[in-house]
């Protein structure tokens, strides 16, 4: 990801104009992969600013690694929506804008005026983007929601514990689902709206609708044609392996997957187990086969188990820490962590774009901004002379 602090944007969407209304990490995902992709963001926030940038000790004074790590690519302007001066500000920058993004909870921006059919009567090409907990209807539709939440109502705890012992991840994996969901949505969208006239939309995107169709695809397909009994197979599979030294993580599926494996644990002979030798009978006799596998491997180093599967093509690996992760020759090979220097805090190592595009490339061009940094310059590019910025300042 190419980094071009002050550079203009060669990304796929250079001519966007996006209005970050959202706070804390769904919605601020989602603007921020618009933002690296090349729109103009404008994160605005509240004069006291995103709650994220106060979840944490590190970094300075409303600069948190929660913040940062989802906030790159923006301009920050704070202006109180609840007052007349600040609300018609907003409606003058939604007047210009391609994009809103807000991950209120349903009806709130309805309330303070500058909803989406407010915003559509000054811009109908306006694309706004919704994401609740629940959706803008139904029973639950007032009700609050955080990642936890998901977690626990989706069924998630209980795949990944059982029914005695649910366990939630510490990784708001329900909040981020739903703002790569809300990002691609906004990008689609803006594509309709170049084939229907520049005639924008509403697109909402409830988190619980987000996180359940992306975890539980695989996890529901046995049921998918009727109920069916849980896979022991399944359950074998999903494991760390202990090495001599640590874990690896591993998958054979394939015929000659495991013929290879074979090699890597030095046990050649399993080959002429006829039990073994398609993936049906190995199924069938998963309890044998896993564990053998799991004795052999904890006879070897993971240093040398990783060695001798990437020289076989065995998709084996070793289970990081993050710290191990960082050091990984693929990952710094990628720059899949690169490090930004900002003016004021200093370095501060973020994770960068995934997608490589051969001619418009992803880049950085503004560090997480400072709240409130940029509401002077924002405010007089829509037409704001210095005393309507001062009484939308509060001044």
């Amino acid at each position: 990801m190419k980094i071009d602090l002050g550079g203009d944007s060669q990304g796929p969407l250079a001519d966007v104009r996006v209005l970050d209304l959202s706070s804390i990490v769904s919605g601020p995902l989602c603007a921020q992969i618009l933002g690296d992709f090349g729109a103009d963001v404008v994160k605005i926030e509240a004069p006291m600013g995103d709650t994220a940038r106060y979840l944490g000790s590190e970094g300075p004074p409303g600069l948190s690694g929660l913040f940062v790590q989802f906030n790159r690519n923006k301009r920050s302007v704070a202006i109180d929506l609840k007052q007349e001066a600040g609300k018609e500000a907003f409606l003058e920058l939604a007047a210009g804008a391609d994009v809103v993004v807000e991950n209120f909870r349903a009806g709130v921006s309805d309330r303070l005026g500058i909803g989406y059919e407010a915003c559509r009567a000054r811009n109908p090409g306006l694309v706004w983007a919704a994401i609740s907990g629940f959706g803008p209807d139904g029973p639950y539709k007032d009700q609050p929601a955080y990642d936890m939440v998901i977690q626990g109502m989706s069924g998630f705890a209980k795949l990944l514990g059982d029914d005695e012992n649910p366990r939630l991840i510490s990784n708001l994996v329900a909040d981020k689902t739903s703002g790569v969901t809300a990002a691609y949505s906004v990008i689609a969208a803006l594509y309709a709206r170049e084939k229907n006239g520049g005639r924008g939309q509403r697109i909402d995107v409830p988190m619980i609708d987000a996180f359940a169709s992306f975890v539980h695809g695989d996890a529901f397909a046995p049921q998918t044609f009727g109920p069916a009994e849980a896979s022991s197979a399944m359950e074998l599979i999903y494991r760390a392996w202990k090495t001599a030294d640590g874990h690896v993580a591993v998958v054979v599926i394939e015929d000659h997957q495991f013929q290879a494996m074979c090699k890597v644990i030095e046990r050649e002979d399993l080959l002429e187990d006829e039990r073994y030798a398609t993936l049906g009978g190995r199924i069938a006799n998963a309890t044998e086969v896993f564990g053998t596998l799991a004795s052999e491997l904890e006879k070897f180093p993971t240093a040398t188990l990783v060695e001798r599967a990437h020289a076989l093509g065995v998709p084996l690996g070793s289970v990081n820490d993050i710290a191990a992760f960082m050091q990984d020759p693929q990952v710094k090979h990628n720059e899949t962590v690169f490090e930004l220097e900002d003016p004021e805090a200093g370095a501060m190592k973020l994770f960068g774009s995934a997608p490589r595009f051969s001619e418009t490339p992803t880049s950085v061009r503004r560090p997480p901004p400072r709240l409130g940094a940029d509401t002077d310059a924002v405010l007089a590019e829509v037409g704001l002379d210095d005393a309507a910025i001062a009484r939308v300042k509060g001044g």
